[in-house]
């Protein structure tokens, strides 16, 4: 679960941690056949003996969405039992539930309904209303809840239906065809109405005049109203007024007397303390008016008594008692920039403080709040964010909330990567990343054919620290990658950042994630990759990167390791070698790979064929990249030949004279040179070590093991004490069968060993 962003005493910017309970529910969530089974069809049905109260099943089906889970019918059949069930608020988001679904939640007399992105409840169902709406005290219908609308935007006949609610107090209609016969007188205990983006089709606000208790009246971008301002001026008990506009489309929100009309508003409302005439014309030109203007077609004049000064002329009145706020966002005459403003909060465009106030009170219109946070992210980019924990928590919320607004979701990417991308970062608690990467998930997956969404997420995910930050997602995080790898043109950024991150993913983590990555299809990517290339005749550093990530998926995992050969990837390996023989990087990415395949005993019989020995024999002379190519090259064949003589089932070239340049190469090789590998484990190379019968093999290997606890003791010397090596390298020494080289570079790996701290038994 997680909470406000917040800035902590120690300067750490972090959520509180989940509690006991956060994590009871979600693991809950993850387990459903804890606490139910599966009938026939898929529907969830309680196990007997169990019964959930009220805050269990409130808390449950929250906590299910959050966690991205999918609620449809089957899963909400659990509370098909009133009397072992009991559910009082519910709110549904980015829900495939259907109106049975939504049946099943109403018979709980439910207290509050919230539905937003739920377009598989259907006008059908507007008669539940009807039917179970008694109870209810708070009722929202947000976007693509079609419960009282049409889903096609064209299609705005008005929905016959009748409000049987008679005790709710905050009503939320988004998009709906109000008309005349829409009662409301019956609604006495209503104190919040919200009608965005509502179609007042023959709909009086008159309507509403009969109210008492309403103090909060939303119109954001409910036309026509010009006409109906005397009505909302005999609400006498409004304190939230919001005629705002999402810009002034097809003459909306221009008045032409909007100095007067404003003053009228504020005259006639003495309890206002909230309005927002953001897009409107209403704020004036700027000109501060003081004394008599006279009164014309109805409206009040700007009295003869003294007037403070005001940059909006319309609220002179209230420059001794300034609103608590006032909304001025993409308002005409850049409103939100004037200085004498009688309003302590304001949402506008004009800095960072009026940004952010916007952003709290649109956090439930999608289309503003990414003008919004466009804003923002034009704050982090070109100048310096001061509230940064403030801005944090919008960014999250606004896409949190709006899932599958692409364009929202666009904007706050890009926010969240300059975000992280700031000095900052340093300071983000473990939560807090968490949040801000299941949020990119999120976002990814739901939008996942866009390459901007894909470009902003994986750049913002290049911020963290790989793969440590990740791993509590790295299975989606993998699909996810895997889709941008595959799935975008060829050649493009999306393409190149994912594969990117992928290699890094795949080069550090255990061989429980390396086994999930191969049964995703990583390999198999990767060659598809490689084949277009090779049709193409094109390197470029997704080819290369492509190599590296099987290199590292198939470290310690043999299926993966056969993946490749099933692949035709040694066809692709010597195409490769000839396309492109100049790119040492290509090589020594290639040849560590087949170094991986040649330590499994099972699959070496397919690395036997003249033509791949000869290769590798003669990649044992090249100077490509250091020793990288050579060391790998002298590793495969030195895998191959410690099978002994009888597995050596080639007449050319010979064993004997592979062993002999083997050797050759590794007398060649310096000691201290820096390498570009990272060893997880020595089993395979201690294996080499007793390999008795074929002296070649341990010289190889312990080369190997002197090289890494020479070059990298801290890390190595360690890993040679922890696999039992110094007692098998000590046997080697006394050993009769090796030559003196071997024995004397095996003293090398003890004495780097002991410098560092190492001790020897017996």
């Amino acid at each position: 679960m997680s909470g406000k962003v917040r800035l902590k005493a120690n300067g750490v910017l972090d959520e509180d941690p989940p509690t006991l309970k956060d994590i009871s529910f979600q693991y809950l969530s993850n387990n459903l056949e804890v606490i139910s089974c599966c009938d026939e069809r898929g529907y969830r049905i309680l196990d007997d003996g169990i019964v959930l109260p009220n805050d269990i099943c409130d808390r449950f089906l929250e906590c299910y969405q959050r966690f991205q889970k999918h609620l449809d019918d089957k899963v909400v059949n659990l509370f098909r039992d009133t009397e072992k069930t009991s559910i009082k608020i519910v709110h549904l988001r980015n829900s495939t539930l259907t109106g049975d679904g939504l049946e099943i939640l109403l018979r709980h007399n439910l207290y509050a309904l919230s539905i937003w992105y739920c377009d598989k409840i259907t006008v059908q169902s507007h008669h539940l209303l009807a039917r179970y709406g008694e109870s209810l005290r708070s009722l929202e219908l947000g976007l693509s809840a079609h419960l009282l609308q049409q889903p096609e935007p064209n299609e705005k006949e008005p929905v016959d239906f009748q409000l049987n609610c008679p005790h709710l107090r905050r009503l939320v209609l988004n998009g709906v065809v109000m008309h005349h016969r829409l009662q409301f007188a019956h609604l006495q205990d209503l104190n919040y109405l919200d009608l965005t983006s509502c179609i007042l089709a023959n709909f009086s606000l008159e309507a509403l005049c009969s109210l008492p208790n309403l103090h909060t009246l939303i119109l954001f971008n409910v036309w026509p109203i010009a006409n109906q301002l005397h009505a909302i001026c005999r609400m006498k008990k409004l304190r939230t007024l919001d005629i705002s506009i999402s810009g002034s489309v097809n003459g909306h929100g221009t008045y032409d007397l909007p100095d007067q009309t404003l003053e009228m508003l504020v005259e006639n409302l003495p309890e206002l303390s909230h309005l927002d005439i953001s897009g409107t014309n209403l704020a004036g030109n700027g000109v501060a008016q003081k004394g008599v203007c006279e009164k014309k077609d109805g409206f009040s004049s700007l009295e003869s008594r003294p007037q403070m000064n005001s940059d909006i002329p319309g609220l002179a009145g209230r420059t001794e008692r300034p609103l608590q706020y006032l909304g001025l966002y993409h308002t005409p005459h850049w409103a939100c920039k004037r200085h004498d403003i009688p309003a302590i909060e304001i949402a506008g465009d004009a800095n960072e403080e009026q940004i952010l106030t916007a952003a709290l009170y649109y956090y439930d219109r999608p289309a503003v709040l990414t003008r919004v946070l466009n804003d923002l992210y034009h704050i982090f980019r070109f100048e310096c964010c001061k509230e940064i924990h403030t801005a944090l928590d919008v960014v999250l919320t606004a896409m949190d909330r709006h899932l599958k607004f692409k364009h929202m979701q666009i904007s706050g990417s890009a926010t969240l990567f300059y975000i992280v991308k700031g000095r900052d970062r340093s300071k983000f608690g473990t939560p807090l990343k968490n949040h801000i990467i299941r949020t990119l998930l999120n976002g990814m997956e739901m939008h996942i054919t866009d390459d901007t969404m894909l470009r902003n997420g994986y750049l913002t995910l290049t911020q963290f620290s790989m793969p440590n930050d990740v791993l509590f997602e790295y299975e989606r995080l993998i699909k996810v990658l895997l889709h941008g790898v595959s799935k975008t043109e060829q050649e493009g950024f999306v393409q190149r950042i994912a594969i990117y991150l992928l290699n890094t993913l795949a080069c550090q983590v255990d061989g429980r994630q390396k086994l999930f990555l191969g049964d995703m299809g990583v390999v198999s990517t990767m060659l598809g990759l490689i084949k277009d290339r090779l049709t193409r005749s094109v390197f470029d550093d997704v080819m290369e990167v492509a190599w590296s990530t099987m290199w590292n998926v198939t470290d310690e995992t043999a299926i993966n390791c056969k993946r490749f050969l099933d692949g035709k990837g040694m066809e692709y390996f010597l195409k490769c070698l000839n396309t492109f023989p100049d790119r040492e990087e290509l090589l020594r990415n290639m040849m560590g790979l087949l170094g991986n395949v040649a330590e499994v005993k099972w699959l070496r019989p397919n690395l036997m064929t003249s033509e791949f020995i000869e290769v590798f024999a003669t990649l044992l002379d090249s100077d490509s990249d250091g020793i990288e190519v050579s060391y790998n090259a002298a590793g495969v064949l030195a895998h191959i030949a410690s099978d002994g003589p009888e597995a050596w089932t080639i007449q050319l070239p010979t064993r004997d004279d592979v062993l002999l340049r083997m050797v050759k190469a590794i007398d060649r090789w310096d000691i201290k040179s820096q390498r570009n590998i990272n060893y997880r484990s020595f089993e395979p190379i201690l294996g080499l070590v007793r390999c008795y019968d074929t002296p070649q093999c341990q010289h190889w290997a312990v080369w190997a093991l002197a090289n890494l606890t020479c070059v990298y003791p801290e890390k190595y010397c360690r890993l040679v004490e922890q696999e039992n090596g110094l007692h098998i390298l000590s046997d080697l020494i006394l050993h009769p069968s090796p030559y003196d080289k071997i024995k004397e570079t095996a003293q090398l790996v003890i004495k780097h060993c002991v410098n560092q701290g190492a001790t020897l038994e017996g």
